[in-house]
This record gives C-alpha cells, sequence and structure tokens, in this order.
C-alpha cells in the first residue's frame, strides 16, 4: 500500500435499484476516512453523469470516485435482458477488473504518499463472483445487500430447497403453494421465487447458475452489510448462514448524489407544497417494471376516479410521446405525471397518503423510513416477496390484484388489465383504513431508533466501519 488508510473499490450489480444504496454506503464510507472508487458500466456511468444537473461533477460524486469498465455488450444491446447480461458479467468482468486495480494501485504508487492502492472490496451480492477475484488480487472482502435479509436467506438456502423437496436441481418448484423458511419471515410462494420471476424465461438458467456461483463465493465475505435493519426482518437475521450479516439500514446519502439515471423533476416539490396534508396518491413502479400503453390508460383512469391529487412517475422510455401526452391530459387538473422525481422526499413530504408501488427494496425501505402505507403492484423478481412482508408481516399495506407477468407482451389482453374501478377501490380502502397507517407508523419510528445514537443498525454500522478500516 501507498499508505495505511483503507481504499475501497464498490462493485454494484448494474441496476438503479442496486447503484443507490451501494452508493448511500459509499458515502458513509466516505464521511468516516475511507477512500471509495465506486465502479459502473461503462453504460451506467454514463447514465448516471447525464443524470446530474451540472457537468462539474466530472470524475467523482460527493467525494466518491467514479470509474467505469465493461459489461461485454455491445453499444445496442438489450441490457433488460437479465440472463445475457448475467452471461455476459461472467465473461467479461473478472479479467476488467483485474486491469481496473492494477491501474488504481500504479497511479498510487506513483504519486508517493498521496495515493492510497486498493485495500478492499464491498461488492454486491450478486456480484459475489468476483470475490475470489479480489482475493486473487490480496484485497480483503466485504459483501453488501441491497435487498431484504429474507431475499439474501432464501437464496443462500437453495440447497435445502432443494434437497427438502420444494426445488428441483435447476431451481424449479416442484410443488405450488406456500411456506416459511423461518417463523417471522414472510410465507412465500413457490411460483414466485426471484430466479423464475426475472423477465424472459429463456434467461432463468444463466441466472440461477449465477445466483448459485455467487453464493458458492459468499463466505470470502469477512462482513456483509445489509440495507435492513433488525427489528424489521428479526426473523431473517435469526437464520444462520455463511458469513457475519450486519444490518445497517435504513441506508441514506444525506442529500449527497446516490447515481440515478435519470434526472429528476424539481418542480415536484413545490407541486406536493400545494397539496393538503395527506392527500396524494404517490405511483412509482421504480427502473425496470414497465407497464404496457393499455395498463397506463386504465391506471390514469383509476387513479381520476379517487378525485385525489396524485404525483405518477412514468419512467423515461416506457411509454410513447403520445401515450404521454394522453395521460398528462389525462391526469389534470388534480394529478401530475413526471418523468422521474426525488422519491425520498416525496415520501417524506406531509402531502403524501399512500404508495402505489412495485415493492423494490428501496422503495419499501424509503416507504418504512416515513411511514408511509403501500398499495403494492410487484412486478418481478424479489418484488413479490416483498409485497408479502408488506401485506401478511408488517400489515403495513394492501394487495393490489396481479397485474399481466413481466414476460408478458407490451400490450397485454383487456382480461389481464388491473381494472380501473378496482384501482379506485383499493386506493380509497388503503387511505381510509387508520389501521393500516398505524401500523406504519410505529415501522417509521423503530427505523429512526435503528439509525439513531444506540440503535441497532448505528451499531452495526460501526462494526463495519471498524472492520474496514482496519
Amino acid at each position: 500500500m501507498a499508505n495505511g488508510e483503507s481504499h475501497v473499490l464498490a462493485l454494484p450489480f448494474p441496476a438503479q435499484g442496486h447503484v443507490i444504496p451501494l452508493m448511500e454506503l459509499a458515502h458513509c464510507l466516505v464521511e468516516h476516512g475511507v477512500k471509495v472508487t465506486f465502479v459502473n458500466t461503462e453504460v451506467n456511468h454514463g447514465r448516471i453523469l447525464g443524470a446530474l444537473d451540472d457537468a462539474s461533477h466530472g470524475g467523482e460524486l460527493g467525494g466518491v470516485d467514479m470509474v467505469s469498465i465493461s459489461d461485454g455488450l455491445g453499444h445496442g444491446d438489450d441490457r433488460s435482458d437479465l440472463g445475457r447480461l448475467t452471461e455476459s458479467l461472467l465473461s467479461a468482468m473478472p479479467s476488467e477488473l483485474e486491469k481496473l486495480v492494477g491501474r488504481i494501485n500504479a497511479s498510487a504508487s506513483a504519486a508517493g504518499g498521496g495515493g492510497r492502492e486498493v485495500t478492499w472490496m464491498v461488492a454486491d451480492v450478486n456480484m459475489a463472483w468476483a470475490f475470489p477475484v479480489a482475493k486473487k488480487l490480496g484485497l480483503r472482502v466485504a459483501g453488501f445487500c441491497p435487498s431484504s435479509a429474507a431475499m439474501f436467506v432464501t437464496r443462500i438456502r437453495i440447497p435445502e430447497l432443494v434437497r427438502d423437496g420444494v426445488l428441483d436441481e435447476s431451481g424449479m418448484p416442484r410443488w405450488r403453494g406456500a411456506f416459511r423458511l423461518a417463523p417471522a419471515m414472510p410465507p412465500v410462494d413457490t411460483a414466485e421465487f426471484s430466479w423464475n420471476r426475472a423477465g424472459d424465461p429463456r434467461g432463468q438458467p444463466a441466472i440461477f447458475r449465477l445466483i448459485l456461483r455467487n453464493n458458492a463465493a459468499t463466505h470470502l465475505a469477512e462482513a456483509i452489510a445489509c440495507n435492513s435493519f433488525e427489528e424489521l426482518e428479526s426473523g431473517a437475521f435469526a437464520v444462520d448462514v455463511p458469513g457475519r450479516v450486519l444490518p445497517v439500514g435504513p441506508l441514506a446519502s444525506g442529500g449527497k448524489p446516490v447515481g440515478g439515471f435519470w434526472p429528476e423533476d424539481a418542480s415536484c416539490a413545490a407541486w406536493l407544497d400545494a397539496q393538503p396534508a395527506g392527500s396524494v396518491v404517490y405511483v412509482a413502479f421504480g427502473s425496470i417494471a414497465a407497464l404496457g400503453a393499455a395498463q397506463l390508460a386504465e391506471l390514469a383512469e383509476g387513479l381520476a376516479l379517487t378525485s385525489r391529487p396524485f404525483l405518477w412517475v412514468v419512467r423515461p422510455g416506457t411509454a410513447s410521446e403520445r401515450c404521454l401526452d394522453g395521460l398528462r391530459r389525462r391526469a389534470a387538473p388534480r394529478g401530475r405525471v413526471v418523468g422521474w422525481c426525488p422519491q425520498r422526499r416525496v415520501l417524506a413530504h406531509a402531502s403524501t397518503a399512500c404508495f402505489v408501488s412495485h415493492c423494490g427494496w428501496n422503495s419499501v425501505v424509503e416507504g418504512v423510513s416515513n411511514g408511509v402505507p403501500f398499495l403494492c403492484w410487484p412486478y418481478f423478481a424479489d418484488q413479490f416477496l416483498n409485497q408479502s412482508y408488506i401485506c401478511d408481516v408488517w400489515r403495513t399495506g394492501l394487495r393490489m390484484a396481479a397485474p399481466a407477468p413481466a414476460t408478458a407482451p407490451a400490450d397485454e389482453a383487456p382480461a389481464r388489465l388491473v381494472a380501473r374501478q378496482l384501482i379506485r377501490r383499493k386506493v380509497e380502502e388503503l387511505i381510509g383504513d387508520q389501521e393500516t397507517k398505524a401500523r406504519a407508523i410505529v415501522l417509521r419510528d423503530a427505523a429512526s431508533l435503528a439509525v439513531g445514537d444506540g440503535g441497532s443498525s448505528r451499531r452495526n454500522l460501526t462494526r463495519f466501519l471498524d472492520l474496514i478500516r482496519s
């Protein structure tokens, strides 16, 4: 090393929901004197820099150095095909990481006392295949879990699920029904294992192989920081798994940039300020889910039928301009349709009444942190498990009738649509349910205590920081 101070190479899985929480952890490390180099794919690196409101950030983001490597795919290749993406990552990125570390360390050596060689890799557990690469390079290794602990435990326990006849060797369920891995964990529907609900079924074998490869490398991590807190998932954290799992959430960036892929609509705050307290229906389906034009139109009608103000995020590229124009016209005068927004601030705003959500874990944690009830509309992967937490364990939200699966065509058959009348009824039922709101407030307070002085997550974060700085 050029000197004795820690230098972390942070490696997320290349998706928005994985980049954001690891960036939040990176900011925390930097605040405590750790140098962090954050590794995105070239495509995502460009998207993040392009989404910033000015060009002054250069190669760093709030004190975090930003670098990029190839994901192995071509410029026009479809990165939403998770099966193809995972195969490409495994093929191209190990050698790219080795070369990157070599360049960073050579530069640090040339700088003398002014540079720090890489000492640690902190990688997403969905990129745990990189742990052996790090060990080969002489780095210490820690993991980061951006999903629920329940999701992590479920994947780690695949051998037991095969042994007990729940899964076959390829990861497919042997029977249909619900079960619990442990008390206080959410029930799991065998038809909704994340690796079988991740888009095109043809990609399932590659995704399942990636999970098994990651599982085999998890033991190399000296600790695994998880964006959750003990009181939220006590059952999952009680399950014995390889490694030292430290719940350190809910993570937050303290206002620093978190690596968003799209520019945020800054006008949302003023619009929310103009709405009555507890009146706004917030609708957002994350960075991957995409509803077809027919379902978007039906959702617009359902929201209009509630006669409530609503803020609806329709992500860039998921609807044609003609469709968007129609949605905006239907939303007026009470509703507002935007391309992307500062979600954490929206959920913290006094005017927000509820969250119609795809139930991605980032959204779940942000909603929990602000005491917002959920209307659950999961799309794929771990979102069904998260819905089970919300509706069956915490009881802080309601289910929306299941939409067409992730493998459906862009314009679903009308029979598969979630009807406008159901949307209106569910919104009204949720907003009128004071017991659900009260439970959401209890969870909010528990989250606040966890990250406060002496809280469980604060203590675990100190342990993680001490490890990285050792």
